[in-house]
């Protein structure tokens, strides 16, 4: 399943992650992708809400790589962007904090891209003025996501 998704203001964005939290499970890998201040940490913000973390406890783990947080299912907050190779991610345990148990969302997933499970749940964000943002969202094509597409509609071209 691809969605390409248009969001005007960052309320719209965390309704977006709100409705993608609500369908992930144990297992799951979010891997985000775009420039800096595109919205990556808002989505992870939207994400823990639907988790059932609260969005104030939610920040970028830029400096400490990972937070974990305790919601209806372990969530995981994960920023490599201070990672200066794949070599330094694996040796911190990367591989095993994203074969875990919970929901584990990775903060520029691209510097990480060979440790991504094939089934990863990718969100690409591009800026494109202001407070829009394209959003797109790449999952398997899988039932349970069926859900967020309909809760997502109204941000879908025509939609």
């Amino acid at each position: 399943m691809k969605l390409l998704l248009t969001s005007e203001c960052t309320e719209d964005t965390l309704a977006i992650a709100r409705a993608l939290g609500e369908v992930l499970e144990p297992g799951d890998v979010v891997a985000l992708t775009g420039d800096l201040g595109a919205g990556k940490t808002l989505f992870c913000k939207g994400i823990g809400e639907a988790l059932g973390v609260p969005p104030d406890r939610i920040v970028s783990p830029s400096f400490v790589i990972a937070t974990e947080h305790q919601g209806r299912l372990a969530f995981t907050h994960v920023d490599v962007y201070r990672l200066g190779s794949l070599r330094e991610a694996l040796e911190i345990g990367l591989d095993e904090t994203m074969a875990g148990s919970g929901v584990c969302v990775v903060e520029w997933a691209e510097k990480v891209t060979e440790l991504l499970p094939t089934d990863c749940i990718r969100v690409t964000f591009t800026v494109s003025g202001g407070d829009r943002r394209g959003i797109s969202v790449v999952a398997p094509d899988q039932p349970r996501f069926e859900p967020f597409r309909v809760r997502s509609q109204r941000f879908q071209p025509g939609g």
